[in-house]
């Protein structure tokens, strides 16, 4: 038994010595990037009037990028050649987000100010990518990707201390299995034949976020109904070739 399995290894080890070298190399690519989430459209909350605790209440519409600002996503992924100029491949994309003490409107005559949990944001898509001639070392090329997104809970507090709104709880997303598109183009930039420096930009939609009525009775029910967004993520990375 063991002389068998010992001339098994040879015989495989001799069909490896024996392949051409072009017929091991792999099809296979890694890329890893950083970049910025530019916000174009998409309110984190909309405008409504009504009243909580009998003060009336003005909620003025603030997008996500007044509460979040720009975020930054993490992305790492693989590639897969079809031939010289088609792949298809998967990314996972993690993106956080902290939110400061936003000014949302009014409660009465008082200023009123909400802080809300962090925008947090982890996806996995596929995707199919398109690439042009290479001209000297830069090769541009564009794709699309689709997938899921699983954003967690958001809650806040408001306060507004002259309305006597102190520590208002307010629950407004509920986690969510968000739907993610986007399209985009880049260029590769050579640094040796294995690998590339990239330049990215998308655009990205995210489907709304799951909505919890937690103003029900305020006629600020609303507020939270208009979450779905398109952003630019700008990104730069390195691609690896095996």
């Amino acid at each position: 038994m063991k002389s068998t399995y010992v001339a098994c290894c040879l015989f495989a080890l001799g069909l490896m010595m024996a392949t051409p070298a072009h017929a091991q190399e792999s099809k296979w690519n890694i890329e890893g990037s950083v970049g910025w989430d530019i916000g174009l459209s998409g309110d984190f909350l909309a405008a409504g009037i009504g009243s909580i605790n009998n003060v009336p209440v003005v909620i003025q519409t603030q997008s996500f990028g007044t509460v979040y600002g720009t975020g930054i996503q993490w992305q790492i992924g693989a590639g897969y050649t079809l031939d010289e100029k088609a792949e298809v491949r998967g990314d996972f994309t993690y993106q956080r987000s902290g939110a400061d003490a936003v000014l949302i409107g009014k409660a009465g005559t008082s200023d009123l100010f909400g802080t809300f949990q962090d925008y947090e944001v982890w996806s996995l898509e596929a995707g199919y990518r398109r690439y042009f001639e290479r001209r000297d070392k830069l090769r541009p090329y564009v794709g699309v990707t689709a997938g899921i997104a699983d954003i967690p809970r958001i809650s806040g507090v408001l306060a507004a201390t002259q309305a006597n709104l102190v520590g208002y709880a307010l629950d407004l997303y509920d986690g969510t299995a968000a739907f993610v598109f986007s399209v985009n183009g880049g260029v590769l930039y050579r640094v040796t034949d294995r690998a590339d420096l990239k330049l990215q930009l998308a655009f990205r939609h995210t489907s709304g976020l799951a909505q919890i009525d937690s103003l029900q009775d305020t006629s600020l029910a609303n507020i939270n109904d208009r979450s779905a967004r398109w952003s630019m993520p700008i990104a730069i990375g390195f691609r690896f070739k095996f």
